[in-house]
């Protein structure tokens, strides 16, 4: 059986010198106060929380489509030009492999998001169309209401 060598390690105490609780917590309310109240306008702000919901719905969407391009459109394309799996082409250069294939699938992956948020834009921008309100005629005016503006017009003119 082999002795075990004990190792002694030496542990030194480490003091951290004395804080003030209070005197830190008085700083921290004084510089924070400020700093989280132009923090809570920020976000407050309209344009601020219509983006975040734009972020998740486009996240969400970008689900969508992505599905809708690997599982329905990515296959029937497929089939179209004979049963080519675009991931899997590749060439080897020298000692790497260059996966072209992926890279096409990502622009036709582009190319698809692009074309469905182009739809979504256009079929929103229908509904959100603003109808121009109609212009009223005008009434047809009374001859001789016009017949005194010229007279009174001359009149003016005369003095």
């Amino acid at each position: 059986m082999a002795k075990k060598a004990k190792k002694h390690v030496e542990q030194k105490e480490h003091k951290l010198p004395k804080v003030d609780l209070e005197e830190q917590t008085r700083k921290l309310k004084n510089s924070g106060g400020k700093t989280f109240k132009e923090f809570k306008d920020f976000i407050s702000r309209g344009n601020v929380v219509d983006m975040a919901v734009g972020v998740v719905i486009g996240s969400a969407f970008g689900k969508i489509v992505t599905s809708i391009v690997e599982n329905i459109m990515m296959p029937l394309l497929g089939i179209v030009i004979g049963g080519i799996d675009f991931s899997g082409l590749s060439v080897v250069v020298g000692g790497a492999t260059v996966t072209y294939g992926v890279f096409i699938q990502n622009v036709i992956d582009f190319l698809i998001v692009a074309l469905c948020i182009f739809i979504v834009v256009k079929i929103m921008g229908s509904f959100n169309k603003k109808k121009e309100p109609e212009v009223a005629p005008e009434p047809p005016k009374d001859e001789k209401i016009e017949l005194l503006k010229e007279i009174r017009d001359l009149l003016k003119n005369n003095d």
